[in-house]
């Protein structure tokens, strides 16, 4: 006899509410499902269900003794699934979501590098600059950018993400470079999906509303817009770096330059991470560190 012996029977009478049904999931007869309960309530010297003709259910100590079992045995799952795991490859489909510039230049393409690595494996990228429900919308993982709104998700860093405000040399020569927050208001500000921009003050994150006479929801267009000398703007690394390397942007307040925020992969809370999702969100993390972008940060 084993600690474990009884307990599948237990939880799964329990959970369906009669022998027969514990009997047929369990792929046992109705009658080693009875003494199997039986023998485990001798064991623990108490009754765990009350038995009728009609139905079965749990007395107190059952309702407790189910709660505490039902862990044990997912407990159990997970670990031999995690050792099950440990030697296989990713396969099946895998469902991810992304904003949709940062999608196209960065992740798809590590993502189609993982595709290359394991062929028995399916992607599915949905590109779109809303935030979509993971749950609802069955998905395995999110690429979000930014700074995390609360979840109950699970977060893992992927790279930096370091906000400028920078402009054009045209634009400066022509207007002058702004020496503090309270300036900005007299400058042209491009904006992009939002009119409230995030600078540091004081050692606190500090929204500022701006004003300008242009305004998409692009940051690539923003770029535009900024070489181009139409006015200042705020974009994230990843789309300035090359510029300021050049000289073809400058760099505005670095002493306001907002915290550091991130690039995360977000999935489902669960103990155990499938292979596809573990495997993922480890090449992602590696590919990201080898681009130029990330390298000086």
């Amino acid at each position: 006899m084993t600690p474990w012996e009884g307990i599948d029977e237990f939880v799964s009478v329990a959970e369906l509410g009669h022998f027969s049904g514990a009997a047929k999931r369990l792929g046992v007869s109705s009658s080693h499902v009875s003494r199997q309960v039986a023998r485990l309530e001798d064991r623990l010297q108490t009754r765990l269900l009350y038995r009728s003709t009609r139905k079965v259910s749990l007395t107190e100590a059952g309702v407790t003794f189910l709660a505490h079992c039902q862990r044990l045995i997912d407990a159990r799952d997970e670990a031999m699934q995690a050792v099950s795991d440990l030697g296989s490859s990713p396969k099946g489909l895998l469902r991810v979501t992304c904003a949709v510039a940062y999608g196209e230049e960065f992740i798809m393409p590590l993502l189609n590098d993982f595709m290359q690595l394991h062929p028995q494996l399916r992607i599915e990228m949905t590109l779109t600059n809303q935030t979509l429900d993971l749950l609802h919308g069955s998905y395995d993982l999110a690429i979000r950018l930014g700074r995390l709104q609360d979840s109950s998700m699970i977060a893992t860093r992927l790279a930096p993400r370091h906000m400028y405000l920078c402009a054009a040399p045209d634009y400066l020569e022509r207007h002058g470079a702004p020496h503090s927050l309270s300036e900005l208001p007299r400058h042209n500000c491009l904006i992009g999906s939002s009119d409230t921009w995030q600078f540091q003050q004081g050692g606190k994150e500090t929204p500022l509303r701006v004003q300008g006479n242009w305004q998409c929801n692009s940051g690539k267009a923003v770029l535009d817009a900024a070489l181009r000398g139409f006015g200042l703007c705020q974009l994230p690394d990843y789309y300035v770096h090359e510029h300021l390397r050049s000289g073809r942007l400058r760099a505005l307040l670095p002493q306001h330059q907002p915290p550091h925020t991130a690039v995360w992969a977000l999935y489902p809370q669960q103990r155990h991470l499938s292979p596809k999702v573990r495997q993922a969100v480890d090449l992602l993390r590696e590919g990201l560190a080898r681009r130029a972008e990330y390298r000086r940060t």
